[in-house]
């Protein structure tokens, strides 16, 4: 379990909160329960690298706040829009037996094992999280699918994943998909081997160079024209023959 110590603070105006932050702390809350709301800082050394750690959000948390410890969810970082900067963390007490809300991440193991990935199958990942309604002190680090033997086709459902009776998720009514692995969507075609190239090549310029040959012979109808053309001139000469010897 993940640990963080905070001390009180005690603030009135914007002024004393940047005065926190430009001592290295983050100001923080804890809320929820029974207990009145607390007002902390945390050192941001320490914070950030808690954040860094994998589920953040989703892991319950150890938070001693001067020498006295209660376990905590984080629910909300505010970071800094120029900065990216931690500057405010909102946690909820956990108090057994009550229900909550959170976004636990899928875990996909034995990559390695999918027959349909060696085939060159891809993992479509429709939900990286799944919204669960659970006990506080029962919350999940992780759904874990197990791709060990998956082929191409399959897909994963929420009613794949082993729950606990009294952690459900939050979207009722369906059995939702989590992840699907698909066929290849594209297929690398052959290359031509050089000298089929090359044969092409030689063929469309043969091709092009009877093309011409053809385009400097006359067409039929072309020389039924030119004898038509001829045909009035003979008899214009034929009549004028026979013009002269009458005379």
């Amino acid at each position: 379990m993940i640990s963080l110590t905070a001390i009180n603070r005690e603030n009135k105006t914007k002024g004393d909160l940047s005065s926190i932050r430009n001592n290295g702390n983050v100001p923080a809350i804890v809320y929820g329960g029974k207990g009145k709301n607390e007002k902390i800082s945390i050192s941001k050394k320490l914070l950030k690298s808690t954040i860094e750690k994998e589920n953040f959000l989703s892991n319950i948390i150890t938070l001693s706040v001067n020498g006295n410890d209660q376990n905590v969810l984080p629910r909300e970082v505010v970071y800094d829009v120029l900065t990216d900067e931690p500057i405010h963390v909102d946690f909820l007490r956990v108090v057994p037996g009550v229900k909550i809300r959170i976004e636990v991440p899928v875990e996909f193991i034995n990559h390695e094992k999918s027959p349909g990935l060696k085939r060159g199958g891809v993992l479509n990942i429709v939900r990286r999280k799944v919204e669960l309604k659970c006990p506080s002190e029962k919350i999940p680090e992780k759904l874990t699918i197990d791709l060990d033997g998956v082929d191409i086709g399959e897909s994963f459902k929420i009613s794949s994943v082993k729950l606990e009776s009294d952690v459900v998720p939050t979207i009722q009514g369906r059995d939702f998909v989590i992840a699907t692995l698909a066929a290849p969507t594209v297929m690398k075609e052959p290359e031509k081997p050089a000298e089929a190239e090359a044969s092409e090549g030689e063929d469309g310029a043969e091709g092009s160079e009877a093309a011409a040959a053809d385009g400097d012979k006359p067409t039929a109808e072309g020389d039924k024209k030119d004898s038509d053309k001829k045909e009035p001139d003979e008899k214009k000469s034929s009549d004028k023959k026979t013009a002269e010897t009458k005379k």
